[in-house]
């Protein structure tokens, strides 16, 4: 399940949600997710997504990553930081750099009967402003955004032998 749709509270602002249902127990699942250099492997290879953090990256809140990326030929620098930690069930990482105007992704844990529903809930924007910023979005991001959480859904489903048929 995927959907992008405008912030419920914030104006000029898009919420993505995704979820996807991994037969593996949570800890484990977890455990590839805050491992933030499995981030290149759940990332489509048309971005160049490279963490550029020395690892291993000791996660936690407070904790800073640093990433490149390319974004439609433009290269870019991203640095976030892990804004909460609760291991096993949920953690937040927040851009302090980057393309978006703001970026905060809660990724979500979460133990059901033959694995692991992962959940995750991204509220961003973009430059430009109300009517500028709106239409970047329409032409480009949102898309752009769809097609990443797609293609990390893909990943995590066959890295983790989930069907298409378990997730229905």
């Amino acid at each position: 399940m995927l959907d992008v749709y405008p912030h419920p509270d914030e104006p000029n602002a898009y919420r993505l949600t995704a979820e996807v249902f991994l037969p593996r127990p949570r800890e484990e699942v977890f455990a590839f997710f805050c491992d933030a250099f499995n981030l290149e492997e759940m990332t489509p290879s048309w971005m160049q997504f490279a963490v550029i953090t020395p690892g291993p990256i000791d996660m936690h809140e407070g904790a800073l990553i640093d990433y490149r990326l390319k974004l439609r030929g433009l290269p870019i620098k991203w640095r976030t930081e892990i804004t909460c930690w609760e291991p096993p069930f949920r953690f937040t990482d927040e851009q302090l750099r980057g393309p978006y105007r703001f970026w905060q992704h809660e990724h979500m844990f979460e133990e059901v009967d033959g694995g692991c529903l992962a959940r995750d809930q991204v509220d961003y924007a973009v430059p430009g402003g109300k009517l500028a910023g709106g239409l970047i979005h329409k032409l480009f991001v949102g898309g752009d955004v769809r097609r990443i959480f797609e293609f990390r859904e893909r990943t995590l489903r066959e890295k983790f032998g989930a069907t298409a048929e378990a997730a229905a």
